[in-house]
């Protein structure tokens, strides 16, 4: 007996749910058809108000429209100029820039022998380091780039860069070696740099000062 009284409750209650269902139903195609009808209403009011329409003669006048300028890349022409400003040039004569000492040290115009003294010595903590070893010659020279470029980002002073001893290249010669000085030197963040000391590198390692 039990059962049967669940069974109709449940059946009770199917129904129920059933009904409200479909009076859903009913409910949003009556909404649907007002809808319809208003929208039918309102073009109808829309015809009568603007009356007969007439297409208008067309005319003998040729337009010609204005020129429009050219649009500017501007942001084409930035990189190109940040690229331009960060490009560092394997002509560039060095030699006569860097102290006759033989580390060939160098340091910008302006700054004193004192800062040059404290980087050989140590004074700043290495914060950063880019090993060129394998590199050829191009791709050196962006890796640079983009690493002093990001050092500067960064916040950082003092970096070190590993360019070798040319032990391994044609002829023994330490290619990369000059070409560091050369390039670092282009660099306007460069201040100062220095061979690094034997713990550090030695001939193999340069030691980079950068603007604060």
């Amino acid at each position: 007996m039990s059962g049967s009284i669940k069974d109709f409750a449940a059946l009770k209650g199917l129904r129920a749910t059933i009904k409200a269902q479909e009076e859903a139903r009913k409910a949003a195609e009556e909404e649907r058809l007002r809808r319809e009808k208003e929208s039918r209403r309102d073009a109808e009011l829309f015809r009568k108000s603007i009356g007969d329409v007439k297409p208008i003669s067309p005319s003998n006048k040729a337009e010609h429209p204005g020129e429009r300028p050219s649009p500017v890349a501007r942001q084409r022409m930035a990189d190109e100029q940040a690229a331009l400003e960060e490009s560092l040039s394997d002509e560039f004569n060095v030699d006569t820039l860097l102290d006759t000492d033989d580390e060939l040290s160098y340091a910008r115009p302006g700054i004193s022998g004192d800062i040059l003294r404290k980087l050989r010595r140590g004074n700043w903590v290495i914060q950063a380091q880019l090993d060129l070893h394998g590199m050829r010659r191009e791709e050196a020279r962006e890796a640079l780039a983009e690493f002093l470029r990001n050092a500067v980002k960064r916040g950082l002073r003092c970096v070190r860069v590993i360019h070798g001893k040319g032990l391994g290249s044609v002829n023994k010669e330490p290619v990369l070696k000059s070409k560091v000085r050369s390039w670092l030197v282009q660099k306007e963040e460069v201040i100062a740099f220095c061979q690094a000391r034997a713990a550090e590198g030695g001939a193999g390692a340069l030691v980079v000062l950068l603007k604060a």
